[in-house]
């Protein structure tokens, strides 16, 4: 019910754009946005976009990161930019539903690596 796509390679001070499309099916949405999950470690609020427009990232990543949205074709972007080693995750895109339900995408790689 969620692709996501945009992952891959980049070098230090690179920059990539990860996209994240949910099913026109998909009713009551709340809230958009992108969780990481580096080896080893637990998975983390990225970045979060509410259908109303407000905006929530997490300290490691503010300047750094862009979420925006369009809420007509229920998708949401994370453009990414200064990149560094610490972002080297796998990138889930998650959908918060109003009746508190999460959905998950498959997740997509990005490394971060000279």
């Amino acid at each position: 019910q969620l692709q996501a796509s945009g992952g891959g390679l980049v070098q230090p001070g690179g920059s990539l754009r990860l996209s994240c499309a949910a099913s026109e099916r998909i009713f009551l949405i709340s809230t958009m946005g992108w969780y990481r999950q580096a080896p080893g470690k637990q998975r983390d609020l990225v970045a979060v976009l509410s259908r109303g427009g407000s905006t929530n990232y997490a300290d490691s990543v503010k300047g750094r990161f862009t979420i925006s949205g369009d809420n007509a074709k229920n998708t949401v972007y994370l453009q990414m930019n200064s990149l560094n080693p610490e972002d080297t995750a796998v990138y889930y895109c998650n959908v918060g539903l109003r009746n508190g339900y999460n959905l998950w995408g498959q997740g997509t790689l990005v490394t971060v690596s000279s």
